[in-house]
C-alpha cells in the first residue's frame, strides 16, 4: 500500500512528494509492530535502494509469514536522488540537518515536519546511508551513546560487522535519527558502501539482518539467517585513521575489511607522471581495514581509511 505522507508545490507545475510503502498482514494493524526502512535522505547515497527492492521483493515471496507492519520510504530526497545530488538541490540545504523540522516553517521544514509525523511510533528505524564516492564502509551501524543501552541490543540481532558508539558530543541534534531517538522512536544508522553505487553483497547481508531483526520483533514468523557477530567500538582510541602523507593515484593493496599486521602496506600513492610511488600506506598497528579509500585521486591529507584496533576486533 502507498501512501504520499508529504506533498509541497514547485515551481512550473510540479509537485514534491515523498512516498512510503507499507506491507502488513490481512485485516487491521491495531497491536501490531511496526518497522522502518528509511533511505534516500542524500540523494548520492544509493545502497539502500537496493536494500528496500530486495527487502520487498523477499516479503512478497512469503506474504502469509508476515505478522507486524513494514513501512519502507526509500526516497526521501528524491530530488536529490533524481539529480545525484548530496543536499536538496537549488536549496543548497542538507536535509540531515534540518530535523526536527517545523509544521508552521518554511517549505522545506514543513516536510521534514511531516516525515517525522509518519515515522514517529515505529518500534525500530534502520536509517540506511553509504559512505561517499570517496570511502567505502563494510555495513555497520552508529549510536549515539546517550541511546546504547536501548539500539545496541538491536544492532546486534542486524547482520552488521562492526557498531560504533559515538560519544555524544560528536552527534549532531539537527540529524533524523537523534530527533527521533530522543524522542522515544529508537533509530539505528546504518552505514555501508560507497557513494553513488550499489553494492549487491553489502545489501543482501542487511536484508538478512533486517528479516533477523524483525523476526525478534515478533514482525516475521518466516525463517531466518543467523547472523554475524558485530565487533563494538565504544572508545574513540579503538579507531585509528589513514591520512595521505602527499597527493597523487592511490593504488590499493588489499582488500576491503582485511585483517592487517602493524606496517602491513594498504596501498602505494604514485605519481603517473613520472612512474613512481611517492609514498606508502601502512597500517599503523594490527587491526581491521573498515574503511578504505574508493576514489583514486588524493591530496595531501585526505582520508585513505580507518582501521579497528586488534584488541577490539579480538581476532587470531
Amino acid at each position: 500500500m502507498r501512501k504520499t505522507i508529504a506533498s509541497v508545490g514547485l515551481p512550473v507545475d510540479e509537485r514534491l512528494g515523498i512516498q512510503r510503502s507499507r506491507l502488513k498482514p490481512e485485516g487491521g494493524e491495531k497491536g501490531l509492530k511496526r518497522i522502518s526502512i528509511v533511505t534516500g535522505i542524500h540523494g548520492d547515497e544509493l545502497e539502500g535502494q537496493y536494500v528496500c527492492f530486495e527487502l520487498q521483493r523477499r516479503i512478497e515471496q512469503q506474504r502469509e509469514c508476515l505478522t507486524g507492519i513494514v513501512d519502507i520510504y526509500p526516497a526521501m530526497n528524491p530530488l536529490g536522488i533524481d539529480s545525484i545530488t548530496r543536499g536538496i538541490p537549488a536549496f543548497d540545504l542538507d536535509m540531515n540537518r534540518l530535523f526536527p523540522g517545523d509544521i508552521d516553517g518554511s517549505m522545506m521544514e514543513y516536510v521534514i515536519a511531516r516525515i517525522m509525523e509518519d515515522v514517529a511510533g515505529s518500534d525500530c528505524v534502520l536509517d540506511i546511508h553509504a559512505s561517499n564516492i570517496y570511502l567505502t564502509e563494510i555495513p555497520q551501524i552508529r549510536i549515539n551513546e546517550l541511546h546504547q543501552d536501548t539500539l545496541v541490543p538491536m544492532a546486534e540481532e542486524s547482520n552488521v560487522d562492526l557498531i560504533w558508539i559515538h560519544g555524544a558530543s560528536t552527534v549532531l541534534e539537527s540529524t533524523f535519527a537523534y530527533s527521533l531517538n530522543h524522542t522515544g522512536t529508537p533509530v539505528l544508522v546504518v552505514e555501508m558502501g560507497v557513494g553513488m553505487r550499489i553494492t549487491q553483497a553489502y545489501g543482501n547481508q542487511m536484508v538478512d539482518g533486517i528479516f533477523h531483526l524483525m523476526h525478534k520483533m515478533g514482525i516475521w514468523s518466516g525463517e531466518v539467517k543467523p547472523v554475524r557477530k558485530p565487533v563494538i567500538s565504544r572508545n574513540p582510541e579503538d579507531v585509528s585513521y589513514l591520512n595521505a602523507s602527499v597527493g597523487g593515484v592511490f593504488i590499493p593493496s588489499v582488500q576491503h575489511g582485511a585483517k592487517l599486521k602493524r606496517n602491513e602496506t594498504i596501498g602505494r600513492i604514485v605519481d603517473p607522471l613520472c612512474g613512481k610511488v611517492l609514498d606508502e600506506v601502512r597500517a599503523p598497528e594490527d587491526g581491521m581495514l573498515f574503511t578504505i579509500r574508493d576514489y583514486p585521486i588524493v591530496l595531501e591529507g585526505s582520508l585513505m581509511g580507518r582501521l579497528l584496533k586488534k584488541k577490539v576486533c579480538g581476532y587470531e
